[in-house]
Formats: C-alpha cells, structure tokens, sequence
C-alpha cells in the first residue's frame, strides 16, 4: 500500500542525500547535483502520496491517519519521534527549495550556509519517517 511506498519513497531520498553529501566531500559537483536534485524530486513524489494516502483514508474511514497501537514507553517513544519530525518535515520544503535557489543562482556561499541548516534537518526527516512506518506497521502487532 502507499505507506510502504512512501517510507520506500523516504528511504531512497536518505540515499540520494547521503550520496550528495559524500559527493560533494569529493567535489564531484555534477554527481551531488544530480543526487540532490533527486532527493528533491523523490520528496515531491512522497509528498504527492502522503497526502493521497491521508485524503483518501479520511475519505474512506473518517480518520487522517492510523493509530498508533502500542502503549507505555514506546508510545511515547513513537510520538516524540512523529512530533519532531512533523515539526522538521514542515520547514523542508522552503528549506529545500531555497538551498536550490541558491545553487541555481550560483550563490555558492549562500548555498552552503542554507545546505548546512538544510541537509540535517532533511535527512533527520526522512530517516524518521522511514522509523515511523516500521513502528506504526511492523514493530507492533
């Protein structure tokens, strides 16, 4: 189903990220630039699922999203790992599209400073959003 597609989604932008980041520790700039404009593409794709997935189960069932079914340590767990990553995963897409801005614009400094804030913040996003799906429908029966 689309949350396996989506965490699939999230998974491949991690690579294609860490794969830029490496590339460009190398200065292979044409290689981090492709890398990295496929981390950007891979999340415009997951984003366009992630709202069709919540849509459509709003849709279907009434409710945006599924329950968490555990409880105790690790619920708490799992909702301080989605808390912070919703929280992140809302400033990627301006954060994103203005280290791009700045690459196209061949404002190196600026690019930097803005990748410096933006790579972490994106990469925490997409390997917590990966973590959300196997504790949401695999860690908990």
């Amino acid at each position: 189903g689309l949350p396996a597609v989506n965490a699939s989604l999230n998974g491949l932008a991690t690579v294609l990220l860490l794969m830029g980041f490496v590339f460009i520790r190398q200065k292979q700039i044409s290689r981090h630039r492709n890398c990295m404009v496929g981390a950007f593409a891979v999340s415009i794709v997951f984003l366009a699922c992630y709202l069709v997935y919540h849509f459509g189960l709003q849709y279907y069932t009434g409710e945006s999203s599924k329950r968490f079914p555990g409880e105790g340590f690790i619920k708490a767990l799992y909702l301080t790992i989605l808390i912070s990553h919703i929280l992140l995963a809302m400033s990627v897409p301006i954060l994103s599209v203005g280290t791009l801005i700045q690459a196209w614009n061949k404002n190196w400094d600026r690019h930097r400073i803005w990748a410096s804030i933006t790579f972490p913040i994106w990469l925490y996003v997409s390997v917590t959003g990966v973590l959300i799906y196997l504790m949401l429908y695999h860690l908990i029966s």
